[in-house]
């Protein structure tokens, strides 16, 4: 199994509106790629240096080549949605990780 992992420092002033953005509009839209079988949101229980909330976005497949396609076909209008209406309120980090 492979884990894609969002990692997602959020500013504090939005982070509500942006927890339901993300349950309504952008974890429907990834998990509507076909490329992920099961997700999971979590906020981290430390606090971040710098301020803001970190929230952890796990989207989880069987193969490589299904996060290959969803990186080429998917991820670059996605992620520009995203880009586009936070702007400077967030930190990102992207990770993937396997089973062992």
């Amino acid at each position: 199994m492979i884990l894609y992992n969002v990692t997602v420092n959020i500013d504090q002033e939005i982070e509500k509106e942006w927890i339901e953005w993300m349950k309504e509009v952008h974890i429907p839209e990834v998990m509507a790629t076909g490329m992920f079988h099961e997700n999971k949101f979590f906020r981290l229980l430390h606090e971040a240096e710098g301020g803001g909330v970190n929230y952890s976005v796990q989207y989880f497949t069987d193969s490589i080549e299904k996060i290959q396609e969803y990186q080429e076909n998917y991820a670059k209008v996605i992620q520009e949605k995203f880009k586009n209406k936070y702007k400077d309120r967030y930190v990102i980090f992207r990770s993937l990780l396997e089973t062992v």
